[in-house]
């Protein structure tokens, strides 16, 4: 290597490193994290792919591009949702999918919207259960049928048993959706764990603004 191609390549480095950028020389694509570049596995024998768009001209979903939508029922949800439940975001799915990906079945993410939302795209892995089936003016019926079928619930003498409940990852269409909000505070009050219970505040929303995968039913 000459002394030029030398002082090329030291002053590359310099420039990344000044700028916070230290993958900067090597990364051709758009990553999830600076050591995570994307989620691949099998979940329910389907192959599983998340990635963000790799096209950096790429813009958002139109169906998620209104800033404004009537309140109420849009209303903009708070931060922190109900004692005891953990408010997270993109990061944290990811992780609890990939919790699924390895086997772990005490864990299941839930896409709380209607079918015709479901129908535009929803998140790699999640299961689709209507907020409308979950919702206080629900079937109980449907409700106990949820409960004990999807999200491992016991009902003993009338009452509820969670020892073996599942960790639920609620999402809607994002911070000004009620569904999955509706939906939490429910499930609280047939004695559901908060500590069980994960809520997904950006929803689609951001997910869609930060170009991740999705898929289509």
């Amino acid at each position: 290597m000459s002394m030029i191609q030398k002082t090329s390549l030291i002053s590359g480095l310099f420039l990344a490193l000044s700028f916070g950028m230290p993958h900067a020389v090597f990364a051709d694509k758009v990553g999830i994290t600076p050591d995570l570049p994307k989620v691949e596995g099998t979940l329910a024998g389907k192959k599983i792919l998340i990635q963000r768009d790799q096209n950096t001209k790429n813009t958002v979903n139109p169906a998620f591009a209104k800033t404004s939508r009537p309140c109420p029922p849009f209303c903009i949800q708070p931060a922190t949702l109900a004692p005891g439940v953990d408010t997270i975001g993109e990061v944290e799915v990811i992780q609890y999918l990939q919790q699924m990906m390895s086997g772990n079945t005490s864990v299941l993410v839930v896409d709380s919207r209607t079918p015709d939302w479901v129908k535009r795209g929803t998140i790699p892995g999640a299961k689709n259960i209507p907020w409308t089936k979950l919702s206080p003016s629900a079937d109980p019926f449907t409700i106990s049928e949820i409960l004990s079928n999807e999200f491992g619930a016991r009902e003993v003498e009338g009452l509820w048993d969670f020892s073996q409940a599942k960790t639920l990852v609620l999402f809607c269409n994002g911070m000004w959706c009620g569904q999955s909000p509706n939906n939490i505070k429910n499930l609280l009050r047939f004695g559901y764990p908060a500590h069980k219970i994960k809520w997904y505040r950006g929803g689609m929303q951001d997910w869609e603004i930060l170009g991740l995968s999705t898929v289509k039913p």
